[in-house]
Order: structure tokens, then sequence, then C-alpha cells
């Protein structure tokens, strides 16, 4: 049975997971700058494991403004908007340094720095903080879903917005990846003013 993968909706959860990736984990620092990462430039995992250092950082250890990239799926090019994950991205450059881990790759295998960390070693992080916290629906498209659910939310349900992020074709699949189930709806539906 596929596991079903759902965004994170409540604040207080999504901050557990943040701090669980951080603080649970040897190479925690990495694993939460996946997670903010992914969050923030919705990227699907694979794309997002496979950025190289240089696109993102400067020679010297600046963040670029944006990243250029082709989405593997859909072949489609794709901008990255990296502020919002700049102090993100500056803790993680330091910890790189610290950790003495030199890799093209932006996010290197400890083990194997000549390659980036797998999605299956990805899953595996994400399972693992599933099972710590008692979360059940968490994977690796988790950051995507999360991200997608907060930028649909706080631009007052800008499908148009995200649907773009997600370099989807149509709202009616960004509408399903989003996990609008009944109680979402109803909750939206609550702000209606029918009068």
């Amino acid at each position: 049975m596929k596991q079903l993968v759902l965004p994170i909706k409540d604040s207080n959860i999504l901050h557990e997971v943040e701090d669980t990736l951080l603080h649970n984990f040897k190479a925690g620092r990495r694993n939460y700058t996946i997670f903010q990462v992914g969050k923030a430039t919705l990227l699907r995992v694979s794309d997002l494991l496979a950025l190289r250092r240089n696109e993102i950082f400067n020679n010297d250890g600046t963040i670029a403004k944006n990243a250029y990239i082709r989405d593997k799926k859909t072949g489609k090019p794709n901008t990255l908007y990296l502020k919002p994950v700049k102090q993100d991205l500056k803790d993680y450059f330091q910890w790189l340094n610290q950790q003495n881990l030199h890799s093209d790759w932006l996010f290197p295998s400890t083990k194997h720095p000549d390659r980036h960390i797998t999605e299956k070693q990805f899953y595996k992080i994400m399972a693992k903080t599933g099972d710590l916290l008692g979360i059940n629906y968490l994977g690796t498209h988790t950051m995507r879903k999360t991200g997608a659910y907060r930028v649909y939310t706080q631009t007052h349900y800008n499908i148009g917005l995200v649907m773009s992020l997600l370099n989807h074709s149509s709202e009616a699949m960004t509408l399903k990846y989003l996990g609008l189930d009944q109680v979402s709806r109803e909750q939206m539906l609550d702000e209606v003013k029918f009068d």
C-alpha cells in the first residue's frame, strides 16, 4: 500500500518536525536544511537532492539570489528564489565547513561526499522523524506539500501562484496535491461572507 503523504498544516507540528530533523540526527543541520530549502522552493525531492553547491553558493560562500534549474520530471525550467532560506543556508555553509565536508553536491552523503544523499536515505530520515513524533504522514514530499500549502493559505488562496511554483499544468492537480480535504474546504468556506 502506498503511503499517504500530507502537508503539515499545524505550525506547532511543523516546528516539532524541524526541531527533530535538526537535533535527532548526526547530520541534523543537513537534514534540517534539506527540509527548509524544499519547503521554500517547492522542489520535488529528486531535484532538491541533485542541487549542486555552486548553484546555490557563490565562490565566497554568499548565497545566490536565485538558482536556475530544469525540473527532471517535467523538463520545465525553474527559477528558485532563495531569500526565504538565506539564513538557513548561511548556517548550513558554516556547518559544511566545520564538518570538513567538501563536495560538488549541496547535500552530500556524509559517508560518500562525492555523492549526494539519496531519496531513500532522506525517506528513512523523514520516516524516523515521523516515528519519533508519532506522525504517520511524513515522507519525502512532505516539505514540497507543506511549502505549497503555506503559500496557498498565506497568499489568500492564490492557486495560480502555487500552481506556477509547483510547475503544475492544472489547478485540479494542484488542489489535490495540497491535500484539500473536506475539513479544509469547510474551514475556508467558513471565512467566506455569503451575505
